[in-house]
């Protein structure tokens, strides 16, 4: 018998358990069942898939979290605590965090640290004609799946400087929707890019002020999670005036994460639920500018006064293949067309503790066709902060290049 028909035959099991005696549905919160001694009965202990044994129950779930390859069986695993509470207990002591698993289960890993000992592999698909950007999970190399869909962005090019918005749904993707998760924005010059999260990423978090927390309309939904932007990480490309041949120049300043992650014992800030969107606005509203409203100055934001108690991330510096006459990265086979997009970020030398750190990758991107380019990533940076840092590597750098 498959795991799904088990599933649904509990799930019958369950709908017949809520019958009251006069066919009526009733709440299984505030009713229960009574046996024939008049004893009342919990109705999730009523059916034998309750009564499995843990032992067998535990072997089950794991060999199926083992020999997953595709979404839909490790989703069989999850349904499982939807059947009763012991199932729900022994799903949650499999489950493992992302940092543990490396792997992607619920929403709000999006916005966790990635694991320790292994790079995720993502990928990005770029339509041109709709300026949008789509994140999709690798799960396996060996599968020949398309991989499953993860996180959207589209461009918003303004005179002054661009906006790339972040949400959960490939067709709501604007700044007043509920899926809305974060945006990327540049300057005019697009050197310099501010990455804010809608969400606080840890606690006592201040707001950064820009035109979209001055919008009117603005409803807050959760009082955990005041309504505005937090500036989560800077990136900024250095600068080619002369026109001198090589590589871009990048460093990334995470706000949100201490230096201290680099030592063996440090943790990094890790978002433990995903709140709904605290803006309600129309779609009218959602960019509407006023023309007495400046363009935010970034490079007054840049947290230069306190950069040594963040995290510093730096592109590692290529070098120069004589037979191919071009720059080179070990991509380890994940990169296959050569692009001025390309890089790979490691800790930069003032945060590292030894050489090892310093050769370390924790996020690389490159082109592998016309539209499509490989994302991959690692603790201490979260898929969401990955994906709004390559996305700044699409704009058109003026004085960069």
């Amino acid at each position: 018998m498959s795991f799904k028909i088990l599933l649904q035959d509990k799930k019958g099991d369950l709908c017949s358990s809520r019958k009251g005696l006069d066919g009526k549905s009733r709440s299984r919160f505030n009713r229960a069942t009574r046996d024939s001694s008049g004893f009342a009965v919990d109705p999730f202990k009523q059916s034998c898939w309750a009564n499995m044994p843990p032992e067998l129950l535990r072997d089950v779930l794991m060999r199926i979290e083992d020999s997953e390859c595709t979404w839909p069986d490790r989703r069989s695993v999850i349904a499982s605590a939807g059947v009763c509470r012991s199932w729900r207990e022994i799903m949650k002591d499999i489950v493992k965090t992302l940092q543990i698993s490396g792997k992607l289960t619920f929403p709000v890993s999006l916005k966790q640290p990635g694991p320790r000992n292994g790079l995720i592999q993502c990928f990005i698909k770029r339509d041109r004609g709709n300026q949008s950007y789509h994140l999709y999970l690798s799960l396996n190399q060996a599968c020949n799946v398309e991989g499953k869909f993860i996180l959207a962005a589209r461009r918003c090019r303004r005179p002054t400087y661009s906006d790339y918005i972040i949400s959960l749904n490939p067709e709501d993707v604007s700044r007043g929707s509920s899926n809305y998760i974060g945006k990327l924005r540049s300057n005019i010059f697009r050197t310099k890019f501010t990455v804010y999260d809608a969400q606080a990423p840890t606690t006592g978090a201040k707001i950064t002020k820009s035109r979209s927390t001055r919008i009117m309309g603005m409803k807050q939904i959760s009082p955990r999670a005041p309504a505005g932007n937090y500036a989560v990480a800077h990136v900024s490309y250095g600068l080619n005036i002369l026109g001198s041949r090589g590589p871009r120049r990048m460093q990334c300043i995470m706000d949100a994460i201490p230096a201290s992650v680099t030592d063996p014992y440090g943790v990094a800030p890790t978002q433990t639920e995903l709140l709904p969107a605290s803006l309600n606005l129309s779609p009218s509203q959602s960019f509407h500018r006023s023309k007495s409203i400046q363009m935010d100055n970034l490079d007054d934001e840049t947290p230069h006064s306190h950069c040594e108690e963040m995290l510093v991330l730096k592109n590692k510096v290529p070098r120069w293949h004589e037979q191919l006459q071009c720059w080179c990265l070990n991509f380890n086979g994940r990169v296959t067309v050569a692009s001025v997009k390309n890089f790979q970020l490691v800790i930069a030398r003032e945060n590292s503790t030894g050489e090892q750190e310093q050769e370390k990758v924790i996020l690389q991107f490159g082109k592998v066709g016309r539209d499509v380019f490989t994302m991959d990533y690692q603790y201490p940076i979260s898929a969401f902060q990955a994906f709004a840092i390559c996305l700044s590597s699409f704009d058109t750098k003026i004085a960069c290049e």
